[in-house]
């Protein structure tokens, strides 16, 4: 199985900001961590990180014939992209979209999320571990 972790804006800079919101790991650490995951489940995970909403878009529509499932955290464009919720939506492969913060414990603008209306499930708030929690769900309980 071949699961692609597509991260938005800023989340290059994780373990740099917002350490109280976000958590100490970098994105390489947390990529990290879900590629042994993978790897021990016999499953491969490819990453892709962009601040640019135009490549995320064209990343997703760009998955359907190369994986088998998406987790995105799509950052602050989880708020208004209605350009990534149509490119989730304009695939056939699940989605699960991922926050490490819990968006709705934080400022009003951010308890609703666009993009979550096109994934199967969202996790919220719970740090790098909500990745893993995706890709179990993707590997084990989407069949």
């Amino acid at each position: 199985m071949k699961i692609l972790v597509i991260n938005g804006p800023n989340l290059n800079l994780l373990g740099k900001r917002e350490e109280n919101i976000y958590g100490s790991k970098t994105l390489a650490e947390i990529n990290a961590s879900i590629s042994e995951y993978a790897k021990n489940n016999n499953a491969e995970a490819y990453f892709f990180q962009s601040n640019i909403e135009g490549e995320i878009v064209s990343k997703i529509g760009e998955s359907r014939k190369e994986y088998d499932g998406i987790i995105i955290n799509p950052a602050a464009y989880s708020h208004y992209s209605i350009a990534i919720l149509d490119a989730i939506r304009a695939i056939s492969i699940p989605v699960i979209e991922v926050h490490l913060s819990n968006i709705y414990k934080r400022e009003d603008y951010r308890e609703k999320s666009v993009t979550a209306k096109g994934s199967v499930g969202v996790i919220a708030g719970l740090g790098h571990y909500g990745y893993i929690l995706a890709l179990d769900f993707l590997l084990k309980g989407s069949k």
